[in-house]
């Protein structure tokens, strides 16, 4: 009985973190998901208002 108990705990220890593994690999994508956005988003908006300086007024 002793070795079925500690068999189910080490089953429930391995389950517990692989499903920790799994959330940070997800959390991981999508912080880079984010962070890339967000440099995307900033270097579209300085070549917008960069562009907006230099074009020539009639």
């Amino acid at each position: 009985m002793i070795h079925l108990s500690v068999a189910i705990g080490r089953f429930v220890e391995a389950l517990f973190y692989a499903i920790l593994r799994v959330a940070g690999v997800v959390t991981g994508i999508v912080l880079l998901i984010a962070v890339t956005g967000l440099i995307l988003f900033l270097t579209a908006r300085w070549l917008i208002a960069r562009g907006g300086r230099k074009t020539p007024r009639a």
